[in-house]
């Protein structure tokens, strides 16, 4: 996901000071992963330059405190990114299918190799679950998103291990 976009799309509904919209980013889209306040800065010096956010000062004695408000242009580019659609990415050359081969070109154990996967699979699969059961909407959301992609992954590991001979057998064609 793109930092700036989200930034402007919470600076949609006000001014805000940087600290306030990390923690409003924070509390909508970083759990788990919280944004660090130098890059939220980064960002916004960024977004400023572009001409995406302008800087309203607040008066009064003290350091200068800077709000930030999105710019009409801002506004434009996240409708832009919200009504593109993303492009999906096709897993074909993704690092399980990489070792597989891998193992059968070295002689190793592959099956081995994908019973380990699996098992990690699962492992992440029923922390995810935990997690979705004690958290709110937000998190089960991001909890089933990750959930459905694990449990392609684990279909792929069983087809796999069901046509490790004939991969095996390709691969050493192949040699």
């Amino acid at each position: 996901m793109s930092v700036g976009f989200a930034l402007l799309g919470l600076l949609e509904s006000g001014p805000c000071h940087g600290y306030d919209l990390k923690r409003s980013y924070d509390e909508q889209f970083g759990h788990g992963r919280a944004l660090h306040y130098g890059q939220v800065y980064a960002t916004l010096a960024r977004l400023l330059k572009n001409g995406l956010v302008e800087v309203e000062s607040e008066p009064g004695e003290g350091p200068d405190r800077k709000r930030y408000a999105i710019t009409e242009a801002g506004v434009t580019d996240v409708d832009r990114w919200l009504t593109r659609p993303e492009k999906p990415e096709p897993y074909l050359q993704s690092t399980l299918y990489t070792k597989v081969v891998l193992a059968l070109l070295t002689g190793r154990d592959a099956a081995d190799l994908l019973d380990t996967q699996r098992g990690e699979h699962l492992r992440l699969m029923r922390e995810l679950t935990q997690r979705k059961s004690e958290g709110d909407l937000a998190d089960q959301l991001i909890c089933d998103h990750a959930l459905f992609h694990l449990e392609a992954d684990l279909r792929w590991l069983e087809l796999t291990a069901a046509r490790l001979e004939q991969l095996r057998d390709r691969v050493r064609r192949n040699t």
